[in-house]
């Protein structure tokens, strides 16, 4: 799968483990930065990723930031995306099946190297659900459109 993904200076450590685990896993990862760990400002790179997701060249995301708080509201202000902010492969599994998440944030202050391939490999995955979980997602979608 094509994946996009991006973090702030608090990610980037994580960021790395994760591109260097996805890319054994054969996916494809665009790394849209930041790329060094100097203090950096979230939105740009919450934002990029988030775009790219939307815009259909990339079907999955992941943005990491030390609470994954800021990165998950950045990236649920571009239209078309479903970001949301897990801690547990349970979580993960929720968020695909009922919410049809696109874009996965993760905090690295609670989210170590391990916890992560757990909670990705399962988000990656999971399929989303229909019924009244697709009826709500496209209720979301049309408040989009408001």
């Amino acid at each position: 799968m094509r994946i996009a993904i991006g973090a702030d200076h608090g990610g980037f450590d994580l960021k790395a483990k994760i591109i260097k685990y996805l890319k054994v896993k054969r996916h494809t990862v665009k790394d849209f930065g930041t790329y060094s760990p100097e203090p950096c400002d979230y939105p740009k790179y919450g934002f990029t990723v988030a775009r790219a997701v939307a815009a259909g060249k990339y079907p999955r995301g992941i943005l990491i930031c030390k609470s994954g708080i800021g990165m998950s509201i950045v990236a649920n202000k571009v239209r078309g995306i479903r970001a949301a902010l897990v801690d547990s492969a349970e979580a993960a599994r929720s968020s695909r099946e009922h919410n049809d998440s696109n874009v996965i944030v993760l905090g690295s202050k609670t989210t170590n190297i391990y916890k992560a391939k757990r909670i990705i490999d399962v988000w990656l995955k999971t399929r989303r659900l229909g019924g009244r979980h697709l009826r709500r997602v496209n209720q979301i979608k049309a408040l989009e459109d408001k």
